[in-house]
């Protein structure tokens, strides 16, 4: 019975609550108006479509639970107030009580669908090499031991070590980093990382359950449910606010004689602005983080970030652009200039696949306008670069391997200054021309022009920035000593960064991620607020975190923060107000001064004034903020 009631409360959804809220506003201004319908109070309209459901909700609560909320206190005034006939009392409450339910219910998402697509990202097939055959199997056969075959293009179906061939991985998935990484024969690969160019086989060691694009899967799925939701505070108080206000309308009616007295009290009691003083303010704020960007997928987010005291960030896509850009071409010999240096490794480049290879020919077409002379020969080389010929040249753009290989030598001075920007992060193209070594391009990523500002803005509004990346220290030190954060952790796969915010929020610190990568989605999370880089974050990334930064302009995310703690400051006034409202209204209903309707328009009045107050958050922002 119990069942079938609380699936009828919850059929229909937001649009029927809707429906029922017009319809019993209308009901109330008719009955305010003294229009009857068929001889019947309109105001029972109000009652039956907003205060029954009220009422099966606190019966449900009190007999399968023993819970007592506000909506137990809402039913005594209710049915205290048509027993002595003040049906448009009984109704007002009703109704002001279910738009605050209802505002509470508009600010809740509750939807995820990350954990379906990390599903969908676990490779289905894998090629395994038997008997000196290659075979298609189901990936969740492979067993540890298997020897397996990848081809470019293809996903890594489980974690392993790479017996022969040359390539290079895109390992994003897993930590994060913006330019894949070349891999041979003796290194490890990961399940779920992309194999970008050459074919390589590999044998299988953790396989199932095991494998690293599962275990993320875990975690994803395991954190959520350890992410407190806060409680109402009007739900809160409920017991106390039920105790003394039964005990206030029962001594009331003993010393004065007088029932009507005691209703009002009940009706008075009841805490409607204090049901309202919360969702409003943060269905405001939503509407104003909005404005500035920001979509807010679960309504209590708000609510956690105004308490938060670090803030960790991924660096790749979130602090930085998330794609490589040549920072720096460096020629080392007088027969060549840097420019053309530049433009000779551009046009080796062109017929590149690899993001190195993409990127250097991007940054050369986006400062000059000449046209790349055609190739006469083109070759790419897995793991280690390019070769190619354009008119009497012979070109080799790579990594040292690929000059050793043709045995071409790097000069002392060349590598002293490679070294330089190796320390800091960049990744190096080394270049020679006709067999002699030339000069180098560096490439990185690079910090958003907006982010040395951002993390001087967090930390004024009191939270400290940490940096957590999958990215290597060097790169990951260098990026961080230009934005003046001093906490470092490098190197982190998904299960690291969720252990740091674990050891940060167990020591008491109250955790904000921010990140746009599929590895970060556990992270996201785990942290007692998730935000999400919108426009270039992932999808898995978007649905783990609870805030969206739709335009990844992270120079709003100060603003975010200060408005946070703006509408907890606003959620203090409203609750202020309408508890100091209570106190009067009780009094005055006690001396009899108040009569229910009275007291159910004092509420009205107060209910407008937090809705108001509450309103002024739409368009607040700092006066100092840019």
């Amino acid at each position: 019975m119990l069942k079938t009631l609380e699936n009828f409360l919850e059929w229909g959804g937001v649009k029927k609550d809707v429906t029922c809220l017009i319809l019993s506003g209308i009901a109330l201004l008719a009955s305010l108006l003294d229009v009857e319908l068929f001889h019947i109070n309109p105001a029972w309209i109000a009652i039956i479509l907003c205060g029954v459901p009220i009422i099966l909700e606190a019966v449900i609560g009190l007999v399968t639970r023993f819970d007592i909320k506000a909506d137990v206190l809402v039913s005594l005034a209710l049915i205290a107030s048509v027993i002595i006939g003040e049906i448009f009392a009984a109704g007002e409450v009703a109704f002001i009580m279910q738009l605050g339910a209802l505002l509470e219910d508009l600010t809740v998402a509750k939807a995820r669908a990350g954990i379906e697509k990390l599903v969908h990202l676990t490779p289905r097939t894998a090629r395994r090499i038997f008997g000196g055959k290659e075979e298609i199997i189901p990936a969740e056969q492979v067993q540890a031991g298997d020897i397996l075959r990848v081809l470019p293009g293809e996903t890594i179906p489980v974690d392993g070590i790479i017996l022969s061939g040359q390539t290079s991985v895109d390992q994003a998935v897993m930590t994060g980093e913006s330019i894949p990484v070349d891999k041979g024969a003796g290194d490890s690969v990961s399940s779920g990382t992309v194999n970008q160019f050459g074919s390589f086989d590999m044998r299988a060691t953790k396989v199932g359950d095991d494998s690293s694009i599962q275990r993320m899967i875990r975690l994803v799925q395991s954190v959520d449910a350890g992410k407190a939701k806060i409680v109402g505070i009007a739900d809160r108080w409920a017991t106390w606010i039920v105790v003394i206000a039964l005990s206030a309308a029962g001594l009331t009616w003993l010393i004065s004689g007088e029932i009507i007295r005691a209703v009002t009290i009940l009706v008075v009691f009841c805490p409607c602005a204090l049901v309202l003083a919360t969702p409003t303010a943060i269905m405001a704020a939503i509407g104003n983080a909005t404005k500035h960007g920001f979509l807010v997928r679960e309504g209590d987010a708000l609510e956690r970030l105004a308490s938060v005291t670090k803030i960790t960030f991924d660096k790749t896509g979130t602090l930085t652009y998330g794609t490589p850009r040549v920072t720096a071409v460096k020629s080392f010999s007088k027969e060549w200039t840097d420019e053309e240096l530049f433009r000779l490794t551009a046009c080796a480049e062109q017929r590149s696949e690899h993001p190195l290879g993409k990127a250097i020919v991007e940054s050369y077409k986006n400062q000059y306008s000449d046209e790349l002379p055609a190739l006469a020969r083109f070759q790419m080389i897995p793991g280690q670069g390019v070769s190619a010929e354009a008119g009497e040249y012979e070109i080799l753009a790579g990594n040292p391997e690929l000059l050793q290989a043709d045995q071409i030598t790097l000069p002392e001075d060349m590598r002293a200054a490679a070294a330089a920007y190796l320390e800091n992060g960049s990744t190096v193209t080394y270049v020679a021309v006709s067999k002699t070594a030339v000069g180098f391009i560096a490439l990185s990523d690079t910090l958003r022009q907006d982010a040395p500002d951002t993390a001087e803005r967090i930390r004024d509004t009191g939270a400290a920035p940490v940096l957590l990346t999958g990215d290597n220290e060097k790169a990951a030190g260098y990026m961080a000593g230009q934005l003046g954060i001093r906490e470092i952790h490098a190197n982190c796969l998904p299960e690291d960064k969720l252990r740091y915010i674990e050891e940060f929020q167990n020591s008491g610190e109250m955790v904000c991620m921010i990140g746009d990568g599929i590895n970060d989605a556990p992270a996201l999370k785990k942290a007692c607020v998730g935000i999400a880089m919108g426009g270039i974050g992932s999808d898995i990334a978007v649905d783990a975190a609870d805030i969206a930064l739709i335009n990844d302009k992270i120079s709003e995310l100060p603003h975010l923060l200060l408005l946070a703690k703006r509408m907890m400051l606003t959620i203090k006034c409203n609750l202020t107000f309408s508890m100091t409202l209570n106190f009067i209204a009780i009094v005055l209903a006690i001396t009899g001064v108040l009569n229910p309707v009275v007291g159910a328009l004092v509420h009205n009045a107060g209910s407008v004034i937090v809705i108001v107050n509450s309103a002024f958050l739409l368009g607040w922002k700092k006066k100092d903020h840019n």
